[in-house]
């Protein structure tokens, strides 16, 4: 879904006669990119938080997992705040609609992200849950990855490219 999200944000960037909504120059990037900073890192993060449970150091497997969550928390208020302070809305045109479905999209699979983890946090204080091997952490982490590259992919289409 995404690829085609992404096809169909080329193809009307490229063909388009007027992109912004009137009266609109640009998105800031400093605030985005402070965001992407702190995404992209959640990724190193939650693979030391797999090296601490495959090491079966509960604690330090918790610890790392609740950075991470914080760090996708941190993403998300980001995102809302981009939103709350932007002069068009979803309805203003291509780009308007685009922004807010791309960003839309992806926030909710960041959101997903973070129910995720929050369950895989909970069953890590079940005595013995994962002695029979971490595949639910695992699948979150490897989730977790993909949504960090979607949105760097994100960040240079919507805020780079120019």
């Amino acid at each position: 879904i995404f690829f085609s999200f992404f096809v169909g944000y080329i193809v009307y960037k490229l063909t388009a006669t007027t992109w912004f909504p009137q009266g609109f120059e640009g998105l800031e990037v400093r605030e985005p990119f402070i965001n992407t900073v702190v995404l992209v890192s959640s990724s190193f993060v939650i693979y030391f938080a797999e090296r601490f449970l495959r090491k079966e150091n509960l604690w330090g497997f918790r610890l790392f997992w609740l950075l991470t969550m914080a760090m996708g928390s941190y993403f998300l208020y980001g995102q809302a705040v981009e939103w709350m302070g932007l002069p068009f809305g979803f309805t203003d045109g291509v780009f308007g609609g685009s922004f807010y479905l791309l960003t839309g999209f992806h926030g909710l699979h960041v959101f997903t992200g973070v129910l995720l983890q929050t369950i895989m946090l909970g069953r890590s204080f079940i005595p013995n849950n994962y002695a029979g091997g971490e595949f639910g952490v695992e699948s979150t982490s490897l989730f977790w990855h993909f949504v960090d590259v979607i949105w760097i992919v994100l960040f240079i289409l919507i805020y780079i490219w120019k």
